[in-house]
């Protein structure tokens, strides 16, 4: 056996196909040259609820699938795989990458040849084709890591003393001997391995690569970078790597290789710079976070009351042409609690998701506004002060809001503007049978689009025709079929254009996503049929102000409704749990916990959706397609339909 390769998977499911497809590429041509017993693929899943151990099982028989029932973490579960692995070399690859069909052949070729070599990576590009750093890196003793944290090495790129973290003065299209090599992509020599011991699960997720990098040079063996095949990295799919809680792991990481493997000093000089470091980004990201979170809604708020402030004396110079006021009250109490009611309506329909989108904000703004109304026509007629007042005031909260969006918008801070969903110009590369599949797929995303121009993969794919097309047609995105067009000539035709503005996705063989990413910094991004809707933020919101307002409801209403419902104590404890968070009035329907782990995650419900037909028989298999149903469609009318269905079941117990 020559090579294992090993991908530890957690909630891709979608990139770990697109990876596997192209693994299964680059082994026909590997095990044309060196074998049929020259090859194995490894998948350590920890723990998914998204379907990717069902699509591993479905669609790659010939992978070998480990099945963790927790996360273990990046190291442990890839040690899982290394310690029953048979080959001579071991490649550690990332479910986000995407390999060419000759990838396995030539890292092979050269790490034979070579056999000082103890491990090899290669050169890593984004979706949008462009060189990712840490293809290579150097290590991050103390001097090093506080260029990078403090940016000096950004300012300096081509300096060999300030450029040491990322090794930005080596030539990237040269192979060169380095310090540090990525666990996206790392091959390794099995008989190193056996001399420094496999990766340290001390290091749940980054900074083991980094570790298992330095003990293979201190075991007298050489890293190379290998640029002479080219593999696309989508990046950033566990933790995004703008967040708060990536500062914490990565940081913490490098805490632990300081302690590991510098002396004391410089272990505690290093721990010094990265603690820093970590609070000073906690602290930038919070106060950032904060401003962004509270912005619109005080802004929102300020405006929305200048509002009532000025319409209120012109309603008075109608309402009382003899003279006479409003009580101070008003404008006290009644104007803020209006503003409350109309903010905290626009919060639940979404409209202070970034960026907003105008049909969240005026349902927001409709729903409040009959709240408000139903509270006026219950309150005793001392504080009714004016309905006209109210509804001139929500009007004016309507074109406020609306308008301010639309500055920001105008002035391209989309941040705090209206989402703009830009039409996608598209150059489809592709048959004529995979365009009209790829198509079905971009109309069940709801993306605007244009096909701008269709070019056949068995037609001459020069770059000459690639540019000329793209100019001709001003497209921004070019859709490949994975099936049609070898990854390597995908990878070219990437490098070639990643100076041009233009997004680039890649529709799988078998499944239904369409995937890419458009910058370095952003998570990969795909197209497909969304089967986690339950799980939207937005969704996962309105559900918990749902159970959190038809709870109080029951409880207020209890001494009636405790009449229609069986097990009438267990009613009461169930609301008390729904309030408490540790019930849903609506959840999944299982039999046993287990058949609920490819599901969205879901708190458990007194109800679940076969109580709308509660006469009817369903099995086990029933439950998952109704479940999926429920998950995929959800809204709070189905889950109202449910309770008025199964009211009476509201007592029943939940272990």
């Amino acid at each position: 056996m020559n090579l294992s390769v090993i991908i530890v998977n957690y909630n891709v499911k979608f990139f770990l196909e697109q990876c596997l497809q192209s693994v299964e590429k680059a082994s026909v041509s590997f095990i044309q040259k060196y074998g049929q017993n020259s090859l194995e693929t490894f998948v350590v899943d920890n723990n998914s609820v998204d379907g990717s151990v069902e699509m591993v099982k479905e669609n790659f028989k010939n992978v070998i699938l480990i099945e963790n029932n927790t996360n273990t973490g990046f190291a442990k579960a890839n040690n899982q795989a290394i310690s029953i692995s048979k080959g001579e070399f071991v490649l550690l690859l990332n479910p986000d990458t995407l390999i060419q069909e000759d990838t396995f052949i030539k890292i092979i070729d050269f790490i034979d040849k070579n056999p000082q070599a103890g491990a090899l990576g290669v050169k890593m590009i984004d979706g949008s084709g462009k060189f990712l750093p840490e293809s290579k890196r150097g290590l991050p003793t103390p001097s090093v890591a506080f260029y990078k944290i403090f940016g000096i090495s950004k300012i300096f790129p081509k300096s060999k003393k300030f450029g040491k973290y990322h090794l930005s003065y080596l030539d990237k299209d040269k192979t060169h001997e380095v310090d540090v090599l990525s666990g996206a992509f790392m091959l390794l020599r099995k008989e190193a391995l056996d001399k420094t011991g496999f990766l340290d699960e001390d290091f749940f997720m980054y900074g083991e690569d980094i570790d298992l990098s330095y003990r293979i040079t201190k075991a007298g063996y050489k890293n190379y970078y290998f640029p002479e095949t080219v593999i696309i990295h989508y990046k950033g799919e566990s933790t995004k790597k703008g967040s708060l809680n990536y500062v914490f792991i990565f940081y913490n990481a490098m805490i632990i290789f300081a302690k590991k493997h510098f002396s004391s000093k410089n272990a505690g000089i290093f721990s010094f710079f990265i603690k820093t470091a970590i609070w000073l980004r906690a602290f930038i990201s919070i106060l950032n976070r904060a401003f962004k979170n509270s912005f619109l809604p005080v802004l929102d708020s300020i405006l929305i009351f200048l509002g009532f402030y000025f319409i209120k004396p012109l309603w008075e110079s109608y309402k009382f042409p003899s003279g006479g006021t409003y009580p101070k009250e008003y404008l006290m109490f009644a104007v803020p609690f209006y503003i409350f009611v109309l903010i905290f309506s626009v919060f639940i329909s979404g409209g202070y998701e970034r960026p907003a989108k105008n049909k969240n904000l005026s349902k927001g703004i409709l729903y409040g506004t009959f709240v408000l109304l139903m509270i006026y026509s219950l309150l005793d007629e001392s504080y009714r002060y004016s309905r006209l007042l109210l509804l001139a005031g929500s009007g004016w909260a309507l074109i406020s809001t609306y308008s301010i969006r639309k500055f920001f918008s105008i002035l391209k801070i989309h941040e705090f503007g209206f989402k703009t969903e830009k039409q996608k110009n598209l150059i489809i590369i592709a048959s004529k049978n995979e365009t009209s599949s790829i198509e079905e797929l971009i109309k069940i995303s709801k993306i605007p689009y244009k096909i701008s121009s269709v070019i056949n993969p068995d037609n001459n794919l020069t770059d000459k025709l690639i540019s000329e097309t793209i100019k001709i047609s001003k497209a921004n995105e070019i859709i490949f079929n994975l099936k049609e067009t070898d990854s390597k000539r995908i990878i070219e035709i990437m490098l070639l254009l990643s100076d041009y503005d233009i997004d680039f996705k890649i529709a799988g063989e078998k499944s239904l996503s369409i995937i890419g990413s458009s910058s370095v910094n952003s998570s990969g991004e795909l197209y497909s049929v969304d089967l986690n809707s339950i799980n939207k933020k937005i969704n996962a919101r309105k559900k918990r102000i749902f159970d959190i307002v038809i709870s109080l409801l029951l409880l207020v209403f209890s001494p009636v409704f405790l009449f229609y419902v069986d097990l009438k104590i267990n009613f009461i404890k169930n609301i008390f749990k729904v309030f408490a968070g540790k019930l849903s009035l609506v959840g999944y329907k299982f039999e046993k916990e287990e058949e609920i782990i490819k599901l969205p995650k879901l708190k458990k419900g007194i109800l679940n959706p076969s109580d709308i037909q509660p006469e009817l028989f369903f099995d086990s298999a029933d439950y998952y397609g109704i479940n999926i149903n429920y998950a995929k469609n959800y809204k709070i009318y189905n889950d109202l339909l449910i309770i008025f269905s199964g009211f009476k079941e509201l007592g029943r117990l939940i272990n």
